[in-house]
């Protein structure tokens, strides 16, 4: 994963267009931890209050809402930077 998903995500523009497990894979390098419950993945990270919750729709893509509540969360403790 790259700055190209990064960058991807933030922009919003094509939030329907995102694969979830690119998704995931930027998540865990922004230092959260997983856990998984059936199809869910949940994130947390010891300084951000919010858990994030993820899970993938058919054809490997990720839900737009949930891209928009990552992207919501990045931008509140800047985390976009920390790559």
């Amino acid at each position: 994963m790259g700055k190209e998903i990064v960058d991807k995500v933030l922009s919003g523009v094509s939030d329907r267009n995102i694969r979830f497990e690119d998704l995931r894979t930027m998540l865990l390098r922004f230092g959260f931890e997983e856990r998984v419950k059936g199809s869910h993945h949940i994130f947390c990270k010891k300084e951000v209050i919010e858990i994030i919750n993820i899970q993938p729709l058919g054809g490997g893509k990720a839900k737009a809402y949930q891209v928009k509540q990552v992207r919501n969360l990045l931008l509140r403790y800047k985390l976009h930077g920390e790559e």
